[in-house]
């Protein structure tokens, strides 16, 4: 039986106890579905990129989403004010093969995303986001199989409530196996508007400018990899599950009692957004650092305090120590408890 540390990017974590690649979207409902009536615990796996998987494994059916097909219905008018591409995804898709498509085919929206990787499945599910876009931005409507009410359902993306690296198929985890996803792209030369001031200023643009789509992907595609998030067989620093704290919302009171420095913005609803990574680091863990507790085998990266990563031969135990001590860290130093982003099977934070 594979290890699922074979299929996930921090490369970590035991076996399942059954597994079943679903190559067609009839193999992943029945898979699930006959899982699920037999009340065998169920693992949708796709490209591995978000999980954190306990050294025992999963007692359980791992379901490994291999699911393919890109179906474009694309207006070619030249009006700009009508012309653009409808596209169809199967779940199983590599997302980055999709973003490198479509700036190749000037469909507008996803190219700040490059070299995000994981499947196309998985992108709603988390709201995936970076670099001022996240998917919400493009996202008609999400086809998914409704474990509770055993049938296929369409969510339009006003029904998905979608928010910061969430969505209501994150919210009711487990419920929704994600069939496919149709996007909404506008076409052209130029990429959206830069939302994102480091983007904005490796580009030579002011924020809010746009500049051509491929530009777009070449310079994320390079703060990525200057940044250890671009995945590298041979770079420790990319075993990881990208960012492993997501960016904590505050009260006004815990937002003031920050340091002066500390970067803070104000959301509508009232609440204060600061950066996961300032906090860290300013609590005293720098790039590369690494828990005399968890050992060397784990570090932070040396390329960006926000990626938990595995050196080499780790075990998942030693990563949650790592990951444990940097939160406590946190809390210690400023009273902000950060929440980790990727998903834990079998094993907790």
């Amino acid at each position: 039986m594979p290890d699922l540390r074979d299929h996930t990017t921090l490369r970590l974590g035991g076996p399942g106890r059954e597994w079943v690649r679903a190559t067609t979207e009839a193999e992943l409902v029945a898979a699930v579905d006959e899982a699920d009536a037999d009340g065998t615990p169920v693992l949708v796996l796709g490209g591995g990129s978000n999980l954190v998987v306990a050294d025992a494994g999963f007692d359980g059916r791992v379901v490994e989403v291999a699911t393919r097909g890109i179906t474009a219905d694309v207006d070619d008018s030249g009006d700009p004010s009508c012309s653009g591409a409808t596209v169809t995804v199967a779940a199983g898709e590599v997302w980055d093969d999709v973003v490198s498509r479509a700036v190749e085919r000037g469909w507008v929206g996803v190219e700040a995303l490059s070299g995000i990787p994981g499947s196309v499945g998985a992108t709603p599910i988390q709201n995936v986001g970076a670099y001022g876009q996240d998917v919400s931005q493009t996202i008609a409507r999400v086809r998914v199989w409704d474990r509770v009410l055993r049938g296929v359902r369409t969510f339009a993306a006003s029904e998905c409530r979608f928010g910061y690296r969430t969505s209501r198929f994150k919210a009711d985890p487990g419920r929704h196996v994600v069939l496919d996803v149709t996007f909404q792209f506008r076409q052209g030369g130029l990429g959206a508007p830069i939302r994102y001031a480091e983007l904005a200023r490796t580009l030579g643009v002011a924020e809010g400018e746009r500049a051509p789509i491929g530009d777009v992907r070449s310079t994320v595609l390079d703060l990525r990899r200057d940044k250890g998030m671009v995945l590298d067989a041979d770079d420790h620093d990319t075993w990881s599950a990208g960012s492993f704290f997501t960016n904590p919302f505050l009260t006004p009171e815990q937002a003031a009692a920050l340091p002066d420095d500390a970067p803070r913005w104000e959301q509508l609803d009232g609440t204060w957004k600061s950066s996961a990574a300032w906090l860290i680091e300013h609590a005293g863990f720098g790039k590369g650092w690494t828990s005399p507790v968890a050992g060397d085998r784990v570090g932070l990266s040396t390329k960006h305090t926000l990626a938990l990563t595995n050196r080499g031969g780790a075990t998942t135990e030693e990563l949650l120590t790592l990951a444990r001590a940097v939160r406590g860290g946190v809390r210690d130093a400023f009273g902000v408890t950060l929440v980790n982003e990727p998903v834990t099977v079998g094993c907790t934070l």
